[in-house]
């Protein structure tokens, strides 16, 4: 890894940068990631082998993370610049992916908003006063650009470091943010949230709306620090018919995506469930739709009329079923991944806590090895 002396500034990043113009220093204005070949898959071009990276390949899989965040909070953890960025370097470094992602949780930018939220072990992000009426709404705090300097100074400190390996930054869609500050926690069936999508739309679309800006910033913030594409991850989108998907979330992750319109880099949009989503959600914005394990890539290729690059989507369960299962299921997914303009080799969904690390770096040399 080499280390960039024209690092840009974290703090000037989220509101000093003119629109549509990436900062001096970025790694897709000095070079050093022409030909890196995510960029080259997401972007529809000749890739000088398969890139592949996972979903949740920073984290509780690798004993490094559970030794340098012992004893730490989460959302402490992502709010410590210096050990984001070791955190979010070592899956590079242990398996040789081709990207790194971002260290951090989908309600980071709502604890930097003012929103009393907290990750809870063996549960998930619990928000102490949930988010459910009209006056609850009107009430939600403006987030002040300059609290995402932690973000900012995380990709940035990583980024010097990645050298021509890009980094991803990612944000959760509003849909899934607004379902936890409705539900005040992880739930199955978001009752709740579906409930206030029609008993009471305007309450709903202003949450949302406010939900769309707050990610919107934080995706823009990680670009200008240094992150070279991005991904908006909707995993309870799946509990929507594509009728409500359209008229209650569509608008609203579009807007989140939009935040990084201007900027040169690929927007890909991952849900969970949501096959019958995937045309509504590439059209609210994405260069490259994330594919779960359900569906097939050829089908998914299909579906977005042959025109979309892709991601995924090899089966998390896969990851324990053994080598000769695993590289045979992988070598299908590549199959299928062929048919579409271009394709990056992820799983489809986030590497499972109890993932045997060793399991993944095979995997990365195994799919680098397919021609």
């Amino acid at each position: 890894m080499t280390h960039s002396t024209d690092t840009p500034d974290p703090a000037v990043l989220p509101a000093d940068n003119p629109a549509g113009v990436l900062p001096p220093g970025h790694p897709l204005s000095d070079g050093r990631l022409a030909g890196a070949p995510l960029l080259a898959a997401m972007t529809g071009q000749h890739a000088d082998h398969h890139p592949v990276w996972f979903m949740r390949q920073a984290g509780r899989s690798l004993p490094e993370y559970r030794r340098v965040r012992a004893g730490m909070p989460m959302l402490q953890a992502c709010l410590t610049p210096d050990l984001a960025a070791e955190i979010t370097l070592q899956p590079v470094r242990r398996h040789g992916v081709d990207a790194a992602v971002l260290f951090s949780d989908i309600v980071v930018p709502l604890k930097l908003a003012g929103i009393e939220v907290e990750i809870v072990p063996g549960t998930g992000p619990v928000v102490e006063h949930p988010i459910r009426t009209v006056a609850d709404v009107a009430a939600l705090p403006a987030l002040d650009p300059a609290a995402l300097a932690p973000v900012a100074e995380a990709a940035a400190r990583t980024v010097a470091e990645l050298g021509g390996v890009p980094l991803l930054g990612f944000a959760g869609a509003p849909y899934t943010v607004a379902s936890y500050l409705v539900e005040g926690g992880p739930s199955r069936e978001h009752l709740r949230t579906r409930a206030l999508m029609h008993a009471e739309p305007e309450t709903w679309h202003a949450l949302a709306g406010w939900v769309a800006g707050v990610t919107g910033s934080f995706l823009r913030a990680q670009v200008l620090a240094g992150a070279s594409a991005v991904q908006l991850f909707d995993s309870w989108a799946g509990s929507l018919s594509l009728s409500d998907y359209r008229t209650f979330v569509q608008p609203h992750s579009a807007a989140a995506l939009a935040a990084v319109a201007d900027l040169p880099v690929p927007r890909v949009h991952f849900g969970v469930g949501t096959g019958e989503l995937l045309v509504a959600m590439r059209d609210a914005g994405a260069d490259v739709m994330g594919i779960d394990h359900r569906v097939a890539l050829d089908t998914a290729n299909e579906r977005l009329s042959g025109r979309t690059p892709l991601q995924g989507n090899i089966d998390p369960a896969l990851l324990f079923a053994g080598e000769e299962a695993l590289q045979a299921h992988t070598l299908e997914v590549l199959r299928a991944g062929a048919q579409a303009p271009g394709h990056v080799v992820n799983l489809g969904h986030g590497v499972p806590p109890d993932a045997d690390p060793d399991v993944l770096t095979r995997l990365v040399d195994f799919v680098h090895r397919q021609r």
